[in-house]
């Protein structure tokens, strides 16, 4: 485990329920290649911080990354709802590309 890993985990032990906490643990498990974690975490987000519109373009990305495009599909969706009912543009653009590639990958 990395000196950053520990260090975001000790984060997360302190606040547990701050988001960003645990959006940085998923984030690293993923800059590290572990897929089963960062997917974990970033469910657990998912689940307690369902409006951390962060969390669906990652996450998406993770099951796009294992050809579990129906899941992906489903996420980038309801990532876009999330970023539409917060107004944020640049996060609902960024998931409307992602829910194009991941359906044209289902296409083929």
């Amino acid at each position: 485990m990395s000196n950053r890993l520990e260090q975001l985990l000790e984060f997360l032990r302190m606040d547990p329920n701050d988001p960003f906490n645990l959006y940085s643990v998923a984030y690293e498990y993923m800059q590290q290649q572990d897929i089963g974690q960062a997917q974990a975490y970033f469910l657990k987000l998912r689940q307690s911080h369902p409006d951390y519109v962060g969390t669906y373009y990652h996450l998406g990305k993770l099951y796009q990354q294992q050809d579990l495009l129906d899941e992906a599909i489903e996420v980038f969706k309801a990532g876009i709802q999330v970023a539409q009912q917060q107004k944020d543009t640049h996060s609902e653009s960024e998931l409307k590309r992602a829910l194009q590639s991941a359906e044209d990958e289902a296409w083929l």
